[in-house]
C-alpha cells in the first residue's frame, strides 16, 4: 500500500465526512480527467470539443477541473 493509499484509508477511518465524499469526489476527478486525456490525444481545444458536443466551453472546463455538477446529459 503506497503512503498516499494509507493517508486516504487513515483519514477516511477518522473523518466521517472526508470518508463520504471522497468516492464521488474521486469520480469526479477521474472523468475530468479522463475527458481531458482524450481531448488532448485528439489535439482539439476545450471550444472545438464544445463545438463537437453543442455545448459550452465553460461545461468543458468544469469537467475538467473536477467540478460537482456533472450532468449525465453532458456526457
Amino acid at each position: 500500500m503506497s503512503d498516499l493509499q494509507k493517508y486516504i484509508k487513515n483519514r477516511k477511518e477518522k473523518d466521517p465526512e472526508f470518508a463520504a465524499n471522497f468516492d464521488e469526489g474521486y469520480k469526479n476527478f477521474k472523468i475530468g480527467t479522463v475527458l481531458k486525456e482524450a481531448r488532448l490525444e485528439k489535439g482539439y481545444t476545450q471550444e472545438q470539443l464544445a463545438e463537437l458536443l453543442n455545448t459550452k466551453k465553460t461545461s468543458i472546463s468544469r469537467i475538467e477541473n473536477h467540478a460537482e455538477d456533472i450532468r449525465l446529459s453532458t456526457l
